[in-house]
């Protein structure tokens, strides 16, 4: 009889499961999405074999397993209803017959299902996995999958290459199309990773896979399969017993997001998991933590308070009064006859429209009965960049109609500021500033799935005049593991950014940015920007950039332009023998339904030229996933591990974990390895970040905030 194998304990395992029940803790206050069937390489699926499904649209999961030496950690999005996208990084123990025997692999997948199931026919999908990365579990799928028996019964067979052809494999039914089709070229070596190599898609021999999932209950879940992967490498070099191509396994629906996983894989092999998932449009507190709006008072109650009309300073001081209570900051106010203008500055509400509509509130309940027409010019930096106009007799009539939000915008005169009103006595110069402790981190690079700093940071912003501001950020570390990093760049690149790990070597506190931001209104739908300073741990200069975005626009083009110095890693304040001038043009559009996409042109940190290309989904509460690539006329052999700088972000917003009114959040991007090619260098304030939260296309996607 086989003996079951249970999974060797991994120094990283509790890293990777604490990260995993991390994503869990931060979004289990939330209403979760329903874990859907995810095999344990995080993608749709049964153990390890593909089935034709997809999770729910615009859902994150979070899936790690463990089996027999391996350890596999992914992230999965699903970027459109058919379209799902993963980042894997696992830890193969004892992989190469060196001293050094680990691989820690990072890898990319894609899964597309083409044809939704109907009555008569089942859902059909295709996916590619680990498309970009070592190609160790490199293979490619074409599935088929039906329901039946209420969808308690799922039915699934399909046809692998690659790994899924490697069981009881057979000459590959694409070879009709041409000889290259017969042969699966061999591994690259872990110097050529990373490229895409079309050359292996659906190459080789195929083989058979299928397999059925039965849903006992609401909460228990039961599969087996005839699975084609019949880990060769995992045989010959890791231990890996592999007795039967059938996998049985069971899932346990934990809670509506958590799911448990067992399987016994090979007929010898036992394998645990589990997978977590979110859906990042349904924040923790979805009716928000925020102040109720105080009520609009009647036009009568205001014109019985007797408030003369022409005392501005009465007014203004009202107005400023209840803008505070509010998280608001008047800079600037005037009155023109029948009309009330105001410059706004806007710290603490992420959505432009419900800040406007705190702030028309309180003009209404402050401001003289005579006062017929509010005018309020939003900021960015102090720079001004759209006007919003109401009137104060559709206030009254729209606050309690059930089309009120879509009636006050459509109501609301939305232009474009490229002037505003002279700030009041006492508004600049002024000071904030912020003592908070912070978490840096590393996550997944090619030595260790996780390295991390916590500490103290201190910030301030000195606000010298409309647009022109000093900003500093000074860290000191109080424990971590950033500093211990041993990989040596081989890059033959100057190294811009594969020497990073020298920066957090330095003891004591470190002087991360201080750099001043002039941002000014060239002329109508214009932005400017220069700035200058120590713009980041590894880089200080000049940076001068113009960015052309008209109201309600989805189309934005901009143009930047850099000249930096290397810091000195061993030094505080020095600059090393580099200096470089980059710059990039660049073009941002709005596709609706959140996706955005951007592409930069132009000279990199490393001398080199080409572009990047940027996809993003972002829901309207500030949840953003995105995907980036850079090719630049760096070779990929010149470029080393990774062969192009590419990976993922995720920006999760204050106010969707918490509730409360923010515009802070915390954001992670992630790369298979951090090298030279294509790296750019980080400036705050970049202006379309800036603009277009105001931008009247933003204010129309957001406008249901107006009344909160």
């Amino acid at each position: 009889m086989a003996r079951l194998r249970f999974p060797a304990a991994a120094p990283t395992l509790t890293g990777f499961a604490l990260t995993g029940l991390a994503l869990a803790a931060l979004s289990g206050f939330s209403a979760p999405a329903r874990a859907e069937g995810l095999s344990s390489y995080g993608t749709p699926g049964l153990i390890d074999m593909p089935a034709a499904t997809a999770a729910p649209d615009g859902t994150l999961a979070w899936t790690s397993s463990f089996l027999g030496g391996h350890t596999r950690n992914t992230l999965q999005f699903q970027i459109t209803p058919r379209l799902s996208g993963v980042f894997r990084y696992s830890i193969l123990r004892g992989y190469f017959d060196t001293p050094e025997a680990d691989l820690y692999d990072r890898s990319f997948d894609l899964h597309y299902v083409f044809r939704t199931e109907s009555p008569r026919f089942p859902a059909l999908a295709v996916g590619l996995r680990d498309f970009g990365g070592t190609g160790v579990f490199g293979a490619e799928y074409l599935v088929a999958t039906k329901q039946f028996l209420d969808n308690r019964l799922a039915l699934s067979g399909g046809i692998g290459w690659g790994r899924l052809g490697s069981y009881h494999g057979f000459r590959n039914p694409l070879a009709v199309l041409g000889d290259r089709f017969e042969t699966r070229p061999g591994l690259t070596s872990l110097s050529e990773t990373g490229r895409v190599s079309f050359d292996r898609f659906f190459r080789g021999e195929a083989a058979l896979f299928g397999g059925l999932s039965y849903q006992v209950n609401d909460r228990l879940r039961l599969a087996v399969e005839y699975s084609s992967d019949a880990y060769r490498r995992e045989v010959s070099s890791m231990g890996f017993a592999h007795r039967s191509a059938v996998n049985l396994g069971l899932s346990w629906q934990a809670s509506e997001a958590l799911t448990l996983t067992a399987a016994v894989i090979g007929g010898a092999q036992l394998g645990l998991g589990f997978s977590y998932q979110l859906d990042p449009r349904a924040p923790r507190a979805p009716g928000g933590r925020e102040g109720a709006v105080p009520p609009l008072l009647p036009r009568a109650e205001i014109a019985a308070l007797g408030w003369p009309a022409g005392d501005t300073g009465a007014s203004r001081n009202r107005l400023a009064s209840a803008l505070t209570r509010e998280g608001l900051r008047l800079e600037s106010y005037a009155e023109d006859g029948a009309r009330a203008r105001i410059v706004l500055a806007n710290p603490r509400y992420r959505a432009a429209p419900q800040a406007l509509g705190r702030a028309v509130r309180a003009m209404a309940n402050s401001l003289p009965a005579g006062i017929g027409r509010f005018e309020i010019t939003l900021t960015a930096q102090g720079m001004p960049t759209t006007r919003a106009s109401f009137r104060r007799a559709d206030l009254h009539q729209l606050e309690h109609a059930w089309d009120g939000s879509w009636q006050s915008f459509a109501r609301a005169q939305i232009t474009d500021a490229p002037a505003r009103l002279a700030p009041d006595p006492g508004v600049y110069p002024a000071l904030d500033w912020s003592l908070l402790p912070y978490l840096r981190t590393a996550l997944f690079d090619p030595d260790s799935p996780l390295r991390a700093d916590v500490g103290l940071a201190a910030s301030a912003s000195y606000r010298l005049a409309p647009g022109l501001s000093v900003e500093t950020l000074i860290r000191q570390k109080a424990f971590g593991t950033l500093d211990q990093s041993s990989r040596i760049s081989n890059s033959i690149q100057h190294h811009v950014r594969s020497d990073a790990p020298l920066y957090d070597k330095l003891s004591g506190p470190q002087l991360v940015q201080l750099s001043a931001d002039y941002l000014v209104r060239p002329g109508g739908d214009l932005y400017g920007r220069v700035s200058a300073g120590y713009f980041e741990q590894m880089f200080a200069g000049v940076s001068g950039e113009i960015l052309w975005y008209p109201q309600g626009s989805r189309l934005a083009l901009g143009a930047e332009l850099n000249h930096v110095a290397q810091r000195d890693p061993a030094a505080r304040l020095g600059l090393i023998d580099y200096h470089v001038t980059t710059g990039h043009a660049s073009a941002y559009y709005d596709f609706g339904d959140s996706y955005r996409g951007q592409l930069d042109l132009g000279r990199y940190l490393a001398g080199d030229w080409g572009g990047t290309l940027t996809l993003a989904r972002e829901f309207d509460n500030g949840f953003r996933v995105a995907a980036f690539f850079t090719l630049t006329d760096i070779s990929f052999d010149d470029f080393g591990e990774g062969s192009f700088d590419k990976g993922i972000s995720l920006t999760i917003p204050l106010d969707w974990l918490t509730g409360e009114p923010s515009r802070r959040g915390f954001a992670q991007t992630i790369r298979p390895i951090q090298r030279d090619g294509g790296a750019r260098v980080a400036i705050a304030h970049r202006l379309y970040d800036e603009v277009r939260g105001t931008n009247a296309q933003t204010l129309s996607d957001q406008w249901g905030k107006f009344w909160r």
